[in-house]
């Protein structure tokens, strides 16, 4: 499939149809392949042009724009810190930005300078040494930051439209008209599978900014706004992450609403998903099915609809092929073409294996894959049990007076926890929370002390900008508070 099928699939739209719904203006098929089409006389001599821009439909015609002309398109989350931006446009030798925060831009002293406005976007430009990349490639789309520096992930367009045509087959039946994308279109889940996605599938994509959706930054996210757009769209689909589903499941129970009607189907990925937590949302009026995807693999790989379910992540999609071997998880797509600095020749091919995501895993006798956890993250306790934390994990955060949690004992007798409350839980009621979600949990995999901490965020460096938690930070963060918590196992080492 090359990329002139998402423009032949605008062109056979009908032209008063909608195709992106801003505040303040509607685009049709026709504006929005005129807009498109229009960057590559802009961009002139460009090879890389990155994206730093709130949600709107100037970043949809953008993004569109880079495909249309054959530019490598950066996309890049608001939410990086200038240290992260600094080093995703330098690796990747970005000589074009278009952006809604010039000044940002001028603080990060790269040599940017302003030469225009495209669709209300700042033109910069710059001269930059030209890197390595590997051939086809049309995007790079760095990882959400669960690391200071994370890997910059080249990927074809091919293997990004196979991604889209495969979600678009599995949920054809379902009546889709109006997606509300929620999620920041600089994550690849968003923008393929909320941008893409409906434009293969003839439906209209609301964008409206991330703060009339909710996000605030810093200070966290507001359910409420959130409530209200889905409403006032009249979506049939979005896709969450689990922390806000969560935040979503509280306010409705908090308000005695229900969501939407308009709603259709309701994709949860970036994190695992607690199956409480899917059925109170669904009691809601929320119709919400767990999916899974990864950056290399094109992002979704499986998901579950609603008459194919299971308690796992899904069946994964007809463009990929998904393999257990060994309890890890491969998968082979077209859309992986190598990292950043990699030498370009060298597509990680992984002996026809497909790429070993690092999840550990099985496939059941119906095709559904289910995740049992990250092997990098293995806890093996002082008693020889192999543990994956997010399986506690997930059991602690189905306890609505529970918002976030970390687990820990790697070498320790027994597990910990640092947990962070919900809003208005105090200590009894996350105490009562701890003890609940050990009811459901074996012995050796209860949690037997915890600590209550502050929210895992983006400011203090211990959450990703799409809310997953950053386990290494936390653990080090709070290393001496949960030493603490084993004085019994300090005092025999001293004695030792």
């Amino acid at each position: 499939m090359s990329a002139a099928t998402l423009f032949e699939a605008l062109a056979r739209r009908a032209p008063i149809d909608p195709v992106l719904v801003a505040d303040d203006r509607t685009w049709n098929a026709p504006d929005v392949i005129a807009a498109a089409e229009s960057l590559a006389p802009v961009l002139r001599d460009s090879r890389v042009v990155a994206v730093l821009a709130d949600n709107g439909p100037a970043w949809a015609l953008a993004d569109l724009g880079a495909l249309a002309s054959g530019h490598v398109h950066l996309p890049l989350p608001s939410f990086f810190s200038a240290s992260q931006l600094v080093h995703a446009l330098t690796v990747a030798g970005a000589d074009s930005l278009l952006t809604d925060q010039p000044l940002r831009v001028d603080e990060l002293a790269l040599g940017f300078c302003a030469e225009g406005t495209w669709n209300g976007l700042t033109l910069m430009r710059r001269k930059a040494e030209r890197v390595g990349l590997p051939a086809a490639t049309a995007k790079i789309s760095f990882t959400s930051g669960s690391t200071g520096n994370p890997k910059g992930v080249c990927l074809s367009a091919e293997g990004l439209l196979d991604t889209a045509t495969a979600v678009v087959e599995r949920l054809a039946d379902l009546p889709i008209a109006h997606h509300l994308a929620v999620l920041p279109l600089g994550l690849l889940l968003e923008n393929v599978a909320g941008l893409h996605v409906p434009l293969l599938r003839g439906a209209a994509v609301h964008l409206p900014s991330l703060q009339a959706l909710g996000w605030r930054g810093m200070a966290g996210f507001d359910p409420a706004a959130l409530h209200a757009r889905a409403g006032a769209s009249q979506a049939h689909s979005l896709i969450l992450v689990p922390e806000l589903l969560k935040a979503w499941v509280a306010y409705l129970n908090a308000t005695g609403q229900r969501a939407p009607g308009a709603l259709t189907y309701v994709a949860v990925g970036g994190a695992r998903v607690d199956a409480g937590l899917l059925a109170r949302a669904r009691a809601l009026g929320i119709p919400a099915y767990q999916g899974y995807g990864l950056t290399e693999c094109g992002s979704v790989v499986c998901v579950n609809r609603p008459d194919d379910e299971s308690d796992g992540v899904g069946r994964p999609l007809a463009h990929a092929a998904v393999k257990v071997i060994e309890g890890e998880v491969r998968i082979g797509t077209r859309a992986f073409l190598g990292y950043l600095g990699d030498n370009p020749a060298a597509k990680a091919t992984h002996g026809g294996e497909g790429f070993p995501t690092g999840d550990l895993g099985r496939l059941d006798a119906d095709g559904h894959l289910h995740l049992s956890g990250r092997r990098s993250n293995l806890i093996i306790t002082a008693y020889g049990r192999n543990i994956s934390p997010e399986w506690v994990e997930s059991a602690l955060l189905a306890r609505a007076a529970i918002a976030q949690v970390v687990v820990a004992g790697d070498a320790r007798a027994d597990l910990c926890a640092v947990v962070v409350a919900a809003p208005g839980a105090d200590g009894e009621a996350v105490a009562a929370a701890v003890e609940r979600a050990n009811a459901t949990l074996p012995d050796y995999a209860r949690i037997r002390r915890w600590i209550s901490v502050a929210p895992f965020s983006v400011r203090n460096g211990q959450a990703t900008g799409n809310g997953r938690a950053i386990r290494a930070a936390i653990l080090k963060h709070h290393a001496a508070a949960i030493t603490a918590l084993y004085p019994e196992e300090e005092s025999e080492r001293v004695v030792l």
